[in-house]
């Protein structure tokens, strides 16, 4: 009777795997395929987030242009107006011309206050406000109204010395790329 206790015990543990075979390789396969997935899934985040950083520093490396080249452009044409001022030939072109490339270093402006980091939107509000100065005090000094202290010469030298902040806004507007420093410092 133990012998056939025992090969009755053999066949139901034998009947039984064959059974639970399938459900068993089923629960496995179906933990593998969720493992698989997520990790298939963290993939495609990181990949979504790199994207997203790199549309993000292009978008702003485009806005950092934009402004660098319309502040230039609008501290040149302000130099220049100065210049015709100083010498009783400013024009109405030429200060339509002054007009425009004020418009558009504004336009620039208004862009960056959108995408630029904080410490590059400080640099651009101080470029600003120092230019939107120079802009009254030139415009006054050629109404023959100057304010005291704010001659030709004096004007001249904030613009000139904006010059030298341009080397810091352009090194601070690097920085935030992540453009390794020139071979002059920024």
């Amino acid at each position: 009777m133990n012998n056939a206790l025992l090969a009755l015990a053999g066949a139901v543990v034998a009947v039984t795997g064959t059974l639970l075979a399938p459900i068993l390789s089923q629960r496995v396969l179906a933990r593998v395929q969720t493992e698989q997935f997520e990790r298939q899934q963290r993939a495609a985040d990181a990949q979504w987030l790199r994207e997203q950083r790199l549309a993000g520093v292009e978008k702003r490396r485009a806005c950092y242009v934009t402004a660098n080249s319309g502040y230039r452009r609008y501290r040149i044409e302000l130099m220049k107006y100065l210049w015709l001022v100083h010498k009783g030939e400013a024009t109405a072109q030429a200060r339509a011309d002054l007009e425009e490339t004020r418009h558009a270093m504004h336009t620039a402006f208004a862009e960056a206050q959108m995408v630029a980091s904080d410490p590059v939107l400080r640099e651009l509000d101080a470029m600003t406000g120092t230019l939107a100065g120079a802009y009254s005090r030139t415009l006054l000094l050629e109404e023959g109204n100057p304010h005291p202290g704010w001659s030709f010469e004096e004007i001249q030298t904030e613009l000139l010395q904006l010059g030298v902040r341009w080397k810091d806004m352009r090194g601070i507007m690097r920085a935030d790329l992540g453009v390794e420093p020139g071979p002059a410092g920024s």
